[in-house]
């Protein structure tokens, strides 16, 4: 990973950050930080967050951040409030009947972890959740070990679902969806973007394993100072890496691209 100092600025346009020890700071959104979403929109960049928080955070996000669109439950939607017409658009993954059949399965799934793994818990904001199940392993609860998490993901895996780790929650649904292929949709339906030829004009910034493929995919990949706790789990590391963690990263990252 290479230092900040060295990313070239002058193209990016559009920025896709995660939420959770991106532009948090344990568990609290900084004034620093909202101030740097402010600053990038009035200097006219495209700020989308990208996080596995669920729908019912996301829709209050869209409505009422500097943000132009949101991608929630680690890419299962993307939500846009378009001001003018006071309308909120919405973009799924995939229809409402295999919603409800996937959550009969995710109910089976906490079942086996609850009973398997003590000290997991479902995530407090599950119930504002429609498409994932979210289990906690040290936003609400006593810090699990690394072995436990590992047992939490082992039996989405047994069970054919996906599961990712974030920096605090294991994030587990059924589908092909994940953060990068809804960033690909976002992209083309919103931007009329590639993402493949339009790179050099996006940035993504995170911190953990969920975070991956976006790091793999983006030329500007960029992690906060915390994406080290992750470096055994993570084999595509960012392209570039700020020196300081979670919010004050972010930060730093919006001074880079304000000043460039």
């Amino acid at each position: 990973m290479q230092p900040l100092k060295h990313l070239d600025a002058k193209k990016i346009k559009y920025i896709f950050c995660d939420i959770d020890d991106t532009i948090t700071t344990d568990g609290k959104l900084p004034a620093e930080s909202y101030q740097a979403l402010w600053n990038l929109k009035r200097k006219g960049f495209v700020v989308i967050p990208i996080t596995g928080r669920p729908a019912g955070w996301c829709d209050m996000i869209a409505r009422f951040w500097p943000v132009d669109a949101i991608i929630g439950e680690n890419g299962a939607f993307y939500f846009k409030y378009e001001e003018e017409k006071k309308q909120m658009k919405r973009h799924w993954a995939f229809q409402e009947e295999e919603r409800l059949q996937y959550q009969q399965q995710l109910k089976a799934i906490e079942f086996e972890i609850l009973n398997t793994v003590p000290g997991a818990a479902v995530s407090a904001d599950q119930f504002s959740r429609l498409y994932d199940l979210a289990i906690d392993f040290c936003e609400d609860v006593a810090p699990l070990p690394k072995e436990d998490i590992q047992k939490i993901v082992d039996i989405f895996e047994k069970h054919g679902a996906t599961a990712k780790v974030s920096s605090i929650h294991v994030n587990g649904w059924f589908g092909k969806h994940d953060k990068l292929s809804m960033c690909k949709t976002y992209l083309q339906k919103e931007a009329h973007l590639d993402i493949d030829k339009d790179s050099p004009l996006c940035l993504f910034i995170g911190d953990s394993p969920n975070d991956e493929p976006m790091f793999a995919k983006f030329s500007n990949s960029v992690g906060v100072a915390n994406v080290n706790d992750f470096k055994d789990r993570i084999k595509h590391l960012p392209k570039y890496i700020c020196t300081q963690k979670c919010a004050e990263g972010f930060v730093e990252l919006a001074q880079h691209l304000l000043y460039r």
